[in-house]
């Protein structure tokens, strides 16, 4: 498979204390990633490194062969890459195709343009996007009622806007009900499929994790102790003596 990412030898530093110490990994064109830890271990951190809120102590990232070790996050955007947040930002007084008739006025370089027409710009287009995602019967409805896994689900469908190559998704599930979970993941699992997009996601629901990911890493205090499959990091002796307790692989919450 063709390489999308590359992080070679990342790490990042605060007053000597490493919070990511020399992580290395790739991310295939059209593979779904797991990076998972347990709070504190430097998921977050290592994200916002790759793309472009914090800038590496040293290490470098390339996506698509370019070198983009501490560009700027919108120049990062630009290239392919995506993002979506623990917490959504939806703008809650618009409906749910305003918000991303909106992202696609960002896309397409409009939206300075805003007039009173502006509401008619990209509107069959934001309505494919969110029927990509199952929302376009809630199209017209104020975000401001939407409930939670819902505003998830607009979320994927406004950072797909940008039709990214590679899509970085911070706790995907964070706040919602189990079953809410699984079809959100199932929705990204067929996005990857579908569509070829890349994707890398931290996830603290271990059931998530294992049910969709083609590979998962782990990290531990900065460092990456296992990349592999499923079984490969069930079976990890690494991951087992610093994981498992209580009868279930670690559960963490929605910090990082």
């Amino acid at each position: 498979m063709t390489e999308i990412l590359r992080v070679e030898n990342l790490r990042k530093s605060y007053d000597g204390f490493l919070a990511v110490n020399g992580v290395s990994f790739s991310v295939a064109q059209g593979e779904l990633k797991a990076l998972i830890g347990p709070n504190g271990a430097g998921k977050s951190t290592c994200f916002n490194m790759l793309m472009g809120q914090l800038r590496p102590t040293s290490g470098q990232v390339f996506f698509d062969g370019e070198n983009i070790t501490g560009h700027k996050p919108r120049d990062i955007w630009r290239r392919g890459v995506g993002r979506t947040f623990q917490i959504t930002g939806t703008y809650q007084s618009m409906t749910v195709i305003e918000n991303v008739q909106m992202a696609l006025m960002s896309h397409h370089r409009k939206i300075f343009s805003i007039a009173p027409r502006a509401w008619k710009l990209y509107r069959d287009e934001a309505f494919e996007f969110l029927r990509t995602v199952a929302m376009e019967e809630q199209a017209d409805r104020p975000c401001s009622i939407l409930a939670y896994g819902d505003l998830k689900r607009l979320e994927l469908a406004i950072a797909l806007c940008h039709r990214p190559r590679l899509l970085l998704m911070d706790e995907p599930t964070a706040g919602m009900a189990p079953s809410a979970r699984i079809e959100l993941m199932q929705l990204t699992a067929d996005i990857v499929r579908e569509q070829g997009v890349s994707v890398l996601f931290t996830e603290h629901d271990m059931d998530v994790v294992f049910a969709h990911s083609h590979h998962i890493m782990v990290l531990n205090r900065g460092e990456l102790i296992a990349d592999g499959n499923a079984a490969q990091v069930r079976n990890n002796p690494q991951v087992q003596e610093v994981y498992l307790g209580g009868g279930t692989l670690f559960k963490e919450d929605s910090h990082a």
